[in-house]
């Protein structure tokens, strides 16, 4: 009896043991499977070049990632004639789940990309080789968006200067790196509301700008926290100390108090004249990328603050940035 037992018991571990490598291998093997990349050739004029542009710059902050900046000054504005060569880190120490580095978008890297392929890696997180990117890329917002403008982004990526840059590939932490071929899914799109409706127009550039990401708290994963959406804190270190992200909802230690005509000038004040200071050691830095937002028209940056004021007033008080603490002097 009791030698039926252990057979019975070895047969179940075997059989739970066969289906955790089998589920495994399919994990490893056969996702992401989101399908080929969709048959498009972009025929690009100028209206459409200009539209991508706008929103590689200003909405989406492709060029903010995927070039080079200078953290030694206020918002790490980005170093000139980088834009799109990628490189920028995002590593362990900074709390991330692995090495992760911003791929070159020039066409010194995506000459060989058709533009189905740059589609498909944009809206669905697949790269050319098949491989499952990770969504420090918001890959999953960017497909709610109308193709028209990734279509429109894709054109003026074709049009940066060529910029010969290795980037180094990507390190994934376990589980992560067998989570991550999960994540890519399939998408149709979503469409561009009509401006005149500002709130549906704002919710949709604050979605394509990902907002929430950065004014959202996050676990030790990386993970957004349920009920604090865009009420801020997430943490951020720099060189100087940690910085801190706003609450953006409608609460008293939020935007209550803001004008529509202040939350605008805020922008537009680190626009066209703005020269980004040098910080030095202890003083308060920041990655919010003024200098980029600040070319957003003043219709859109009203269209923001339309929607932003229709969210749920959450309270949390944000100390927007520690020093980091000197080094203790050795003995």
């Amino acid at each position: 009896m009791k030698r039926k037992i252990v057979r019975i018991a070895l047969g179940v571990v075997g059989a739970v043991a066969l289906l955790i490598i089998g589920g495994v291998a399919y994990v490893k093997l056969m996702l992401p499977d989101v399908g080929p990349p969709p048959e498009i050739k972009i025929q690009a004029n100028a209206a459409q070049i200009e539209r991508g542009k706008y929103l590689a710059h200003h909405v989406a902050l492709c060029i903010d990632c995927h070039s080079e900046r200078d953290y030694n000054r206020f918002a790490a504005p980005l170093v000139v004639n980088s834009e799109g060569k990628g490189g920028e880190a995002f590593l362990r120490e900074m709390g991330f789940p692995g090495e992760f580095y911003a791929p070159n978008l020039t066409p010194a890297h995506l000459s060989n990309w058709t533009d189905g392929e740059i589609y498909r890696a944009i809206t669905t997180g697949v790269s050319k080789d098949g491989r499952a990117l990770f969504p420090l890329m918001p890959y999953q917002r960017f497909a709610q968006m109308d193709p028209e403008d990734i279509k429109a982004i894709i054109a003026y990526m074709r049009t940066l200067k060529p910029i010969k840059n290795e980037v180094k590939a990507p390190e994934f932490d376990f589980p992560l790196n067998f989570i991550v071929n999960t994540i890519p899914a399939k998408t149709e799109g979503g469409k561009r509301p009509d401006p005149t409706n500002t709130v549906e127009y704002g919710k949709y550039l604050v979605a394509f700008a990902s907002c929430i990401e950065c004014h959202t708290k996050a676990d030790a994963q990386g993970q957004l926290l349920p009920g604090m959406e865009f009420a801020g804190g997430r943490e951020f270190p720099l060189p100087t100390g940690t910085v801190r992200t706003a609450n953006i909802t409608p609460a008293q230690t939020g935007l209550a108090n803001w004008t529509k005509e202040q939350f605008i000038q805020k922008f537009k004040s680190h626009g066209e004249g703005f020269v980004a200071p040098a910080i030095n050691e202890g003083e308060f830095n920041t990655i919010m990328p003024w200098s980029m937002y600040a070319g957003m028209t003043e219709q859109d940056l009203s269209a923001v603050y339309d929607y932003l004021r229709t969210l749920k007033p959450i309270e949390n008080k944000v100390e927007k940035f520690t020093t980091r603490p000197a080094p203790v002097a050795s003995r």
